[in-house]
This record gives C-alpha cells, sequence and structure tokens, in this order.
C-alpha cells in the first residue's frame, strides 16, 4: 500500500448544516483537542460521556452552554483524539465558539477532512468513506440503505474477496514461474484456466451489482425520441405525474429538450422529453431536432416512441434503445402487434407498469428497493480495467503460453482492485475524492 501523508495537526469545523437549529456541533480532532477542552470547556471530559459544561473566551467569559464529548485516539471516528461540542445552534455562536477553537491553535478543516482522516488511519476503507458522502447526498430511501450497507463494508468485502483469489493464482503462477523445475504446462494446466474463469465469474456478478448500485447514486438520463405527435409529451407528463411538457393535437409542439425528474422504485431518472425528429424548415424546430439527437447520444437510455395507430416499429435500434408502442387505446386489437415490444397508452396509462419493468432491466437492475450497496463511476472503471487485465490474461496463457506475462496481468488486475478500497491509492485520487465531501464529515 502507498503511503499518502496528511498533516497531523488539528482541525475543526461545524457538523450541523448551516443556517438556525435548535442544536449546533462543532467537530474537533487532533493532538491539541485536550488542551482546547480545558481552555473552552473548562476541563477534559470522561470519555464518551455526555457532560454539561460552559464554554467560554479567553477573558472567561461565556460564549454558550451545551454538551461537551470527547473520544480519545485511537478509539475515535479519526482514530486522533476527537472532542464534539454541541452548543445552541445559531449561526453567531457557533461561529464564535468556531473562532475560538482556531484561536486555540486549530485550523479550519477541509472538504472531507475528517473522514480522510479516517481513512488515512485505517478506521475506514475508501468505499466506506465514500459511502458517508453518498448516505448524506442520498436522494431516495434506496439509495440511502445501499450507503448504509457500503458503509458497513457489503462492498467492499465483496472487492476484498476478488483480490484474495487473483493474489492466490498469482502467487500460484509467479511460483511455477520461479521453479521450472516442476515443468508446469500453463496451457494444461486446469487448476490455473479454471481458476481465471472461476475470477472472471465472480467479477462478472461484482460489476452487475456495481451498475445497479452506480444508478442509486448517480441516477441515469432517459431520453424520450420519436417522430411528433407520437406521444413524447403526453409519456413525459404521465410518468412524472405533472403537466411538465406542453400536450397539443399539433405535431413540433416541443421544440427544445425539457426535463424533470422522477423515482423509478428507488433509480433516480432524468427523463428528457425532446423534439419529433422529423426535417423542418422552421429553423426553432430544426434546432430542436439537433438538440434531441445531441440528447440522445449522451443518455443511459432511449425509448424510442411510435404511434401504433399509424407507423410500423423501426427494423433496427441501438443497444440502449427500446421501442413502445403507443396509442393502443386506439387500436382494436392490440394483441396482434409485435411481441416483446412494450405496448402502451400514455393517454389512459395502460401498459404504464410493464414499461417501467422493462425499465429497469435495461438499465440493469431488477429491484433497486431489495438489497445491493452503492457505487460511483470510478468503481465501475476499476472494476472494467481488472476485468480487460483478466482478459488479456487468458489470452497471452492461450495464444503464447507465457506464464509471466499471465502474471503481469494478473498483477494489473490486483493493482485496479486495490484502487476501489484504497489498498492503493494516489494522493492526488485522494484529494479530488474528499474534497467533494461536505464540510465537517
Amino acid at each position: 500500500m502507498s503511503e499518502p501523508t496528511y498533516e497531523k495537526d488539528t482541525i475543526a469545523a461545524r457538523a450541523t448544516a448551516p443556517g438556525r437549529g435548535g442544536i449546533g456541533i462543532i467537530r474537533v480532532s487532533g493532538p491539541e483537542v485536550t488542551r482546547i477542552s480545558e481552555a473552552v470547556a473548562g476541563r477534559i471530559p470522561e470519555p464518551r460521556y455526555a457532560t454539561f459544561a460552559r464554554f467560554r473566551d479567553e477573558n472567561n467569559q461565556v460564549l454558550d452552554e451545551g454538551i461537551v464529548l470527547f473520544f480519545p485516539g485511537p478509539d475515535s471516528f479519526t482514530g486522533e483524539d476527537v472532542l464534539e461540542i454541541q452548543g445552541h445552534g445559531g449561526p453567531v455562536v457557533l461561529e464564535m465558539l468556531l473562532s475560538r477553537i482556531v484561536s486555540l491553535g486549530a485550523r479550519n478543516a477541509r472538504p472531507g477532512e475528517f473522514s480522510q482522516r479516517a481513512f488515512l488511519n485505517d478506521k475506514l476503507d475508501l468505499t466506506q468513506a465514500e459511502a458517508i458522502a453518498d448516505l448524506i447526498e442520498s436522494s431516495t430511501e434506496a439509495a440511502a440503505r445501499g450507503a448504509i450497507r457500503s458503509l458497513q463494508g457489503e462492498f467492499s468485502a465483496l472487492v476484498n474477496e476478488l483480490l484474495a483469489q487473483v493474489i492466490e493464482l498469482r502467487v500460484y503462477v509467479e511460483a511455477a514461474i520461479d521453479f521450472p523445475e516442476e515443468e508446469i504446462d500453463f496451457i494444461s494446466n486446469e487448476r490455473v484456466m479454471g481458476r481465471l474463469k472461476e475470477i472472471q465469474e465472480t467479477l462478472a456478478s461484482i460489476l452487475d451489482q456495481s451498475r445497479a448500485g452506480t444508478l442509486l447514486i448517480e441516477g441515469a438520463s432517459v431520453v424520450l425520441t420519436g417522430k411528433p405527435n407520437a406521444g413524447k409529451s403526453s409519456l413525459m407528463n404521465r410518468l412524472t405525474g405533472r403537466e411538465t411538457s406542453i400536450v397539443t393535437d399539433i405535431p413540433g409542439t416541443t421544440r427544445d429538450v425539457i426535463g424533470d425528474v422522477l423515482q423509478l422504485d428507488g433509480i433516480p431518472l432524468r427523463l428528457l422529453d425532446t423534439a419529433g425528429i422529423r426535417e423542418s424548415a422552421d429553423q426553432i424546430e430544426a434546432e430542436g431536432v439537433k438538440r434531441a439527437q445531441a440528447a440522445q447520444q449522451e443518455a443511459d437510455l432511449v425509448l424510442h416512441l411510435v404511434d401504433a395507430s399509424t407507423d410500423t416499429p423501426p427494423e433496427t435500434t441501438g443497444p440502449r434503445e427500446v421501442v413502445v408502442l403507443n396509442k393502443i387505446d386506439l387500436l382494436d386489437n392490440p394483441d396482434d402487434l409485435p411481441s416483446g415490444t412494450p405496448k402502451i397508452s400514455a393517454k389512459t396509462g395502460e401498459g404504464l407498469e410493464n414499461l417501467k419493468i422493462r425499465l429497469k432491466e435495461t438499465l440493469g437492475v431488477s429491484d433497486a428497493e431489495g438489497g445491493g450497496f452503492t457505487a460511483r463511476s470510478r468503481h465501475m472503471a476499476a472494476l472494467n480495467a481488472a476485468g480487460d487485465a483478466l482478459l488479456d490474461g487468458k489470452r497471452v496463457l492461450e495464444d503464447q503460453q507465457a506464464g509471466e506475462l499471465l502474471a503481469e496481468e494478473l498483477r494489473e488486475c490486483q493493482r485496479h482492485l486495490s484502487e476501489i478500497t484504497g489498498e492503493f491509492s494516489a494522493d492526488d485520487l485522494l484529494g479530488e475524492i474528499f474534497s467533494s465531501f461536505c464540510i465537517g464529515k
């Protein structure tokens, strides 16, 4: 593991949200905690016991009164001595207290610095530290539950189990290279090929769960596209439950990209209604079509609406595109439509639940409420890179019978996986991750 360093001074920050409240908390961590506690609260409280105190300034005048808590290191959140001062939640009095603490030798904490110290002092791994920020930022109950599971180490446990499998195989391969008298044939050795397959299957399983976990935190963008008057705006309003888009019988009503957010069984979706795709001499509508096409390129999923009463579905679609047959309320026999294609009436709501199921299946998550953990894009990138290394290792083993090259690819796989939990992390990566945290965490 690389050894990222940090300034081992004392930091302080308000731990409660800005604004007024019944209670305001200031958190302090570092080597000067006991001295600051004696100066501000007049004592060092008994560890982990809530103690009443009056908080005083440099002239011994009372600034506030409340509760003080002391958590001696290493048995604290950061692994250092930690002091929590719980006073009244007015912004002025909290700023006076924080200024007093800073005057005693602490400095204002940077965003995420408490969590970063917890990570650097081995109180949390990197995925658990990120889960703290994800829990705070959760926009749905499913995301909050997933963040809790990540904070409790479920994601880390899966990655560490996979790491152990990779390391075990790497050790075996390198031992065989170092002791050629054993005459191990890498191609015919069923143990090597069998273990590679098992590792790839384990990685594939984690990738599937991580895709769902990424959706819980980052959500997905879904673009509605199709010809004018296919019912895109009606579906937009039906899904969001609001009159977000203007609906008329006049083709080309939508001229721009209109967005709204909805929750699909705990998954935050950014739904985009776009201009109908057609050639137009109208400069404004043409610009709307151009923007619609650009939105499709960037979307996680495209819903291609077709007016089933007048048009036929396209013969080919993209990998992220789902064709939806709309206006089945106008048909005498909707069952005659192609099977396997979602059939709905945006006007009446018929078929909408089946469409939602298809949406979740296409996005790669079946039940966000049922379990799982949160994940981030960087986790997906590391897992994909680890998978590429495994594929390259299998290829050189099969094509070149090169045990040395296989060992190198296994080392690369191990490095990418270690980046997820922070076992191997560069300082600039840590800075980028923790800078996105809120101050006081």
